[in-house]
């Protein structure tokens, strides 16, 4: 699968058509998150044709959010690194959304959580959903900061880690404030994220986007 394809590809989207999204690809997005949830102990759920969430509100007006009648709620059971293990498969079910043709966008407070449709427990949490279907437009390019002001080396830094950084630049982040370091020494990559909303989920975000630039083999994570 060409990921650099999907990761450039991938842009926010809040503006949806009125189109169901078809059977075959809500089963194949499903497969995704029963292999998701069984890996990462998480409670992840695809709901379709579902408007009330994303209803007419004041917070869905104020995330300009239009005809959301599907999203995934990213819900796993509380640890410490919940947040993080739902930015890094929330991802990859993003990323396998946009191969799919659909579009998406990662949504913090600007849904509601009493009109929202999701099964949870009490040592569950709610961390936040993705809006998906079939987009307006396909979104916009945003502006990205560069390589040298996220990335350090002690080493000059080979073609794995600018590639993995590049693919961490394209990576989603709240309010698109791209917070973070990415340093690599000794063959080890060490992210760290200044605190802030969802700076946990931005962390499993951008984790994945830099494994699929850089690939497994060529370092371990700090």
């Amino acid at each position: 699968m060409n990921f650099d394809k999907f990761v450039e590809e991938r842009h926010s989207v809040r503006a949806y058509l009125k189109k169901d999204i078809e059977q075959n690809l809500i089963n194949e997005i499903n497969r995704d998150i029963e292999e998701y949830n069984n890996i990462g102990d998480l409670h992840i759920q695809f709901i379709t044709n579902e408007p009330n969430a994303f209803g007419k509100s004041i917070l869905a007006d104020f995330g300009k959010f239009r005809n959301v009648n599907n999203y995934i709620v990213m819900i796993g059971k509380k640890c410490d690194n919940l947040d993080e293990k739902i930015g890094y498969f929330g991802e990859k079910l993003v990323i396998k959304a946009q191969s799919l043709g659909l579009n998406t966008c990662w949504v913090g407070g600007t849904y509601s959580k009493k009109n929202a449709k999701y099964d949870i427990k009490e040592d569950e949490k709610l961390v936040c959903v993705i809006a998906i279907g079939y987009g307006e437009t396909n979104g916009k390019t945003r502006k990205l900061k560069s390589i040298s002001s996220v990335a350090s080396s002690d080493v000059e830094m080979p073609d794995w880690f600018l590639k993995g950084v590049r693919f961490a630049l394209l990576a989603p982040t709240a309010l698109n404030q791209q917070r973070y370091k990415i340093i690599l020494k000794d063959n080890k990559v060490d992210i760290v994220s200044k605190m802030g909303f969802y700076t946990k989920v931005d962390l499993g975000i951008i984790k994945y986007h830099f494994e699929l630039g850089a690939g497994k083999e060529h370092y371990s994570f700090e």
